[in-house]
């Protein structure tokens, strides 16, 4: 089966930005830039974004071999002919996303390096990670009409506390929490690779750093499994991960205690409600439903009684316990969560079906 690449209106402007100019951005018009536009996230943001009126860059990366990339599901979207166009660039040539970039008002830096094989050394992802975000960062800087920049984050940089305080109470991680990557490294069973951890954190600290020292305008999204329907030909990690259980896959590393989802199109939805806010600033996390392991068993056992889940004892299995994500930050900036479980399985499950994957 395929897997996607993970990869998330402004006026002109000076170098540095101040509130004052703020109130008279993002209006829902103008030209905004979409890195990784092949990706599960970043393919739906730019559909959204046609459709609410913007034009849109993508950039996708060239195919190793030379061929020509199939991205007919981008190019034929809704209003993509007027107003969508392509750009070729990779996180190794940070140069390559300056021509995408130029003249635009904001900045969606939804691309991220992936080593699915986990071949690559930890400090060779981190370091291309970070290279290939600061390049971005400072084109967003040259081009002088960039206001506002995204980075999409992940859990991963929340979720691994050593439980000694912080943001959120009773278990709770607000945006106040950073990982401690020790704990990462000190859990017996990993489900995901310690490079994506800390080249996630990484990436996130410097865009923040970058923020505060040169005036841009820097957003992170912090985001858990984002699920739901697709519009790319391969199927999202993320869903994949999420639908273990159908997909038989529930003897390896994708059970967890805690399932926190978030539905892809609230994801896009609160990306673009804080592009149109007039101050948006820092982390914010954006995590809707959060589910224990039996109840995911009992929900899709209930709800999709035609696929065969597993004979097993999930309350003494052994998984990875995982916090709650406290969202209240994004909430009480005024943005309010549209999909809950029932559409965030069932859109999942009908896209796999439409494609084969089920």
């Amino acid at each position: 089966m395929g897997r996607d690449e993970e990869d998330d209106k402004n006026g002109g402007g000076e170098r540095r930005l101040g509130d004052e100019t703020a109130s008279s951005l993002l209006d829902g018009t103008g030209l905004v830039c979409v890195t990784g536009g092949t990706g599960f996230v970043a393919s739906w943001l730019i559909m959204r974004l046609l459709q609410r009126g913007y034009s849109v860059r993508a950039t996708v990366r060239a195919n190793a071999e030379g061929n020509k990339k199939d991205i007919c599901y981008l190019t034929e979207l809704p209003f993509a002919s007027e107003r969508l166009k392509i750009f070729t660039a990779d996180l190794n040539e940070p140069e390559s996303f300056k021509p995408a970039i130029e003249g635009c008002k904001a900045v969606f830096h939804v691309a991220h390096p992936m080593d699915p094989s986990s071949n690559e050394s930890e400090e060779t992802v981190t370091k291309r990670t970070v290279q290939g975000l600061m390049g971005i960062l400072n084109s967003c800087l040259d081009a002088k009409t960039v206001k506002r920049f995204f980075y999409t984050s992940s859990a991963v940089t929340v979720f691994y506390g050593d439980g000694s305080g912080g943001g959120g109470n009773g278990g709770e991680v607000d945006e106040s929490v950073w990982s401690d990557v020790e704990v990462f490294r000190n859990q017996k069973e990993k489900r995901v690779s310690s490079s994506y951890v800390v080249s996630k954190m990484a990436a996130e600290t410097a865009a923040l750093e970058f923020g505060e020292k040169s005036g841009l305008e820097v957003v992170t999204l912090v985001i858990p499994l984002v699920v739901g329907p697709f519009i790319s030909p391969s199927l999202p990690s993320s869903v994949f991960i999420s639908l273990a259980m159908i997909f038989g896959n529930y003897k390896e590393k994708y059970l967890f205690d805690t399932y926190n989802m978030v539905h892809i199109d609230d994801v896009a939805r609160a990306m673009i409600y804080l592009l149109e806010r007039p101050i948006a600033k820092g982390r914010y996390i954006c995590s809707s439903v959060e589910m224990k392991i039996d109840e995911v068993f009992e929900f899709l056992s209930s709800r999709f009684p035609q696929f065969q889940l597993p004979s097993i004892d999930l309350k003494n299995y052994k998984v990875e316990k995982r916090m709650s994500l406290s969202s209240k930050k994004l909430m009480s900036a005024g943005f309010e969560f549209k999909y809950g479980a029932e559409e965030i399985f069932a859109g999942a499950i009908k896209s796999c079906q439409a494609r084969g994957f089920l």
